[in-house]
């Protein structure tokens, strides 16, 4: 159980790596694009639709989609991590509970 536990958290590890830089390069290919065209908005408009629709998209009709990619791209990012780092986290802890026991 405890080697099982072990390989769970290695393999894990492992998927959080791939996600991230499969998406990061997902992200920098349309980052580079929004950046040579000078495309600007913060944070607050990843999370905020109704700013980015109100203050961002009209500003920048013609890159509408590579912002809404970058921004869907970002966010599923996040979603990843998070529940990858939950995941590590519970069988890390699951692991230390049976090394005491062990």
């Amino acid at each position: 159980m405890y080697y099982l536990l072990i390989s769970i958290v290695i393999g894990l590890f492992v998927a959080m790596l791939f996600v991230n830089l499969y998406f990061r390069a997902k992200v920098l290919k349309v980052y580079g694009v929004l950046v040579r065209n000078k495309v600007e908005f913060g944070a607050n408009h990843i999370f905020n639709r109704k700013r980015l629709e109100t203050e961002i998209l009209p500003r920048y009709p013609q890159f509408r989609n590579e912002i809404e990619s970058f921004i869907r791209h970002m966010q599923y990012t996040m979603k990843m991590a998070t529940v990858l780092i939950v995941l590590i986290t519970l069988f890390g802890a699951i692991l230390m509970y049976f090394r005491e026991i062990g």
